[in-house]
């Protein structure tokens, strides 16, 4: 029981990534119609968020001490954090410690501004064109971005620390009744995991009880009626396209902890959450948050080691195996609206 629980953790783990990326991806594509292969990138951008923030965070004015020597002789250099010095050590380090959390502030306005530029600058020309030509533009979108991080970044993955209250594990195990060190968990996936619902939580609630929400739900359904009422819904539509690429930014900030950010993690989870939507059904929010879970689940559990002596490689195509599965049985995907990409 406690390594099914184990598992279970990992999958909500993982099924947390793909839920956050496959939202953002089924609010572009229910608003705009846009198939958009430039989602994963925003994800990878969130992540160098973090990466940004740990930097400037960690610039440090250099002062010599006279009464220190290095081994040459020379006054010992001495680096003292900026923050540090306008804030004073305790509050500095606290501040350079929570990086993380606090890059969300640095994510959340870089994600609207660049998802905004996007739609605006170049998304807005592909709304009649076939999605074949959606689907060139935007991976062509990806490959740019994720080179210009690769340019100014590197190719290394660079690691980025939690807060150090939770960069160790937990007893989860005692926390539902088992007996001591029987389920030991990272504490930030649990954090990670915790963090997704919110944002799942928040979005979802924004487009049910807020009116600005409610006319999205309203254009998604039925875009031209509601032009016909005086509404301008192509500017709301281009302010869910910069909410989407900041969930999938804020996605990428609290997930730099656990997989240290490079240049191509992006591609590594778009193709895996494209699926997601699929499977939950396109265009439908519900859908995508449930085939995200649920596939982490799953991918999870095919990675045990008693599954794979049984079926090798198993844990590389369970993914795929399940979408086969599920479109061949229900083709519009678990939570699919008829209509939607079937004309």
């Amino acid at each position: 029981m406690d390594a099914i629980i184990l598992q279970l953790l990992n999958g909500l783990d993982k099924g947390s990534a793909y839920a956050l990326i496959a939202l953002g991806l089924t609010l572009i594509f229910g608003t705009l119609g846009v198939v958009n292969f430039a989602h994963g990138a925003m994800f990878m951008i969130g992540a160098f968020c973090a990466v940004t923030m740990q930097k400037i965070l960690g610039i440090s004015t250099i002062t010599l001490d006279p009464e220190k020597l290095d081994f040459l002789g020379k006054p010992l250099q001495i680096k003292t954090p900026i923050v540090e010095s306008l804030f004073g050590k305790g509050l500095g380090d606290s501040i350079i410690n929570w990086s993380v959390p606090l890059s969300i502030l640095l994510a959340i306005p870089v994600m609207l501004v660049l998802g905004y530029i996007m739609e605006r600058g170049l998304i807005k020309h592909f709304y009649k064109r076939p999605h074949a030509d959606q689907i060139l533009v935007t991976f062509g979108l990806a490959i740019v971005l994720q080179e210009i991080v690769k340019y100014f970044y590197g190719a290394n993955p660079i690691p980025t620390a939690a807060p150090d209250m939770f960069r160790g594990s937990i007893d989860f195990g005692v926390l539902i009744g088992f007996a001591e060190n029987a389920i030991i968990y990272p504490a930030w996936r649990l954090v990670y995991f915790l963090f997704s619902m919110a944002i799942v939580g928040a979005v979802f609630a924004f487009l049910r009880f807020t009116t600005f929400g409610m006319v999205v739900r309203a254009g998604m359904a039925d875009r031209e009626t509601v032009g016909l009422l005086g509404i301008n819904i192509d500017k709301r539509f281009t302010i869910m396209f910069g909410i989407a690429a900041a969930v999938a930014g804020l996605a990428g900030v609290m997930y730099a902890p656990i997989n240290s950010p490079n240049y191509h993690m992006g591609m590594d989870f778009l193709v895996l959450s494209f699926v997601v939507v699929v499977v939950g059904g396109m265009g439908s929010l519900p859908g995508a948050v449930l085939a995200g879970f649920l596939l982490g689940i799953l991918e999870s559990f095919a990675s045990m080691n008693e599954v794979k002596s049984v079926i090798p490689g198993i844990d590389q195509i369970i993914i795929y195996l399940v979408a086969i599965i599920i479109l061949l049985t229900r083709p519009r995907g678990l939570m699919g609206r008829k209509g939607v990409m079937e004309e």
